[in-house]
């Protein structure tokens, strides 16, 4: 799908000759997600650092405004304007290929970073993650640091043996590591506002209203820019791992919009067989003749406008386990893109 945005871009680009009005947007900000680098035997989860490279040089003659996501989230807290050309850089798990071979790119041009940890294999000294000295050293070069959970477990599916205690075992999960960290790098610790991302990405209500009373916020995986309309309990990024993160792609996502959604039918995220595929409708400030609905292996999804401002959409399949998305776009003039996702998390069936 990306590939396909990226050419109707260059196309429109090149063969429109209409004159757009220059395209009025509120602040928003891109976050981006790594996890591991030049670690080419986990492709799913590893980006190459000859592309890593480009990709922060890009940013740096570009003169993106690289800033921490504590400093996002805590605009997006207060009403307060975002930067201007935001971009954050967020690492998760804390591998040590983040220290040896990202970070000295990071130092390079001195750009922050924001790395969730989830601190069991750091405590028994896991040779693949970074230790809590080589932590304080980037801390003190400018990185902060946030939970992802103390086991990396499957949140939202973690009472399936044990249905009993689910809150209980969750909030366990995140303090334990909160606690940890406190214990460590406490001076690099993002504490205001606390900041946990969602084990490989999944969050459903429960979880989002067990995160709201321990007052974190919640950081996904699904794509697209945040802004004053996106959610504080599941806020998005785009991958730049694996597929993800060619330079093509790269610059797409960098030149996204936040769709200005209202409202939507729903923000559970959970897809059992009874519901499975998912409708789902949105609410809009305005019609985008142009929007167009994809799931993650891009393909189109059945859309029913039922006003001019509201869009219903269905999967023309089921979604497959474990989870899946769906991505709206609209062209939005030069080389930029609206852009929303909501994500799916698919329960196995027995």
């Amino acid at each position: 799908m990306i590939k396909k945005l990226f050419l109707l871009v260059v196309a429109l680009s090149i063969f429109n000759t209409v004159v757009f009005a220059e395209v009025k947007s509120e602040g928003h900000a891109i976050i981006l997600q790594y996890h591991r680098f030049g670690e080419s035997r986990y492709p799913s989860t590893n980006i190459n650092m000859d592309l890593f490279k480009k990709q922060m040089a890009y940013l740096h003659n570009n003169h993106y405004n690289v800033v921490p996501l504590s400093l996002v989230v805590e605009d997006l807290i207060h009403k307060k304007p975002l930067p201007s050309k935001a971009v954050v850089i967020t690492m998760d798990d804390a591998y040590r290929t983040v220290y040896t071979n990202a970070y000295p790119i990071l130092k390079k041009y001195n750009f922050p970073a924001t790395i969730f940890v989830n601190s069991m294999p750091i405590i028994h000294h896991s040779k693949r993650y970074m230790t809590w000295n080589e932590m304080r050293e980037m801390g003190k070069n400018g990185t902060e640091f946030a939970n992802h959970t103390y086991s990396h477990e499957y949140l939202v599916r973690i009472d399936k043996d044990k249905p009993t205690g689910y809150k209980k075992d969750v909030t366990k999960e995140i303090v334990k590591c909160e606690k940890k960290l406190q214990k460590e790098i406490r001076e690099y610790l993002c504490s205001k506002p606390k900041m946990l991302a969602y084990p490989f990405g999944e969050f459903d209500i429960r979880l989002m209203k067990i995160l709201k009373k321990l007052s974190y916020v919640g950081i996904a995986q699904n794509s697209g820019p945040v802004s004053q309309r996106s959610n504080l309990l599941a806020l998005t990024r785009f991958p730049m791992s694996g597929n993800f993160g060619n330079m093509q792609s790269f610059i797409l996502k960098l030149h996204t919009l936040p769709l200005a959604v209202r409202s939507t039918s729903t923000e559970d995220t959970m897809v059992t067989k009874k519901n499975n595929p998912p409708i789902f409708r949105l609410k809009l400030e305005k019609k985008y003749k142009d929007l167009q609905c994809f799931t993650s292996n891009g393909k189109k999804i059945n859309m029913k406008w039922l006003s001019n401002t509201e869009v219903q959409m269905q999967s023309k399949v089921v979604l497959k386990y474990p989870r899946d998305h769906y991505t709206c776009t609209a062209w939005a003039a030069r080389g930029k893109w609206y852009w929303f996702s909501h994500m799916w998390v698919v329960q196995k069936e027995q």
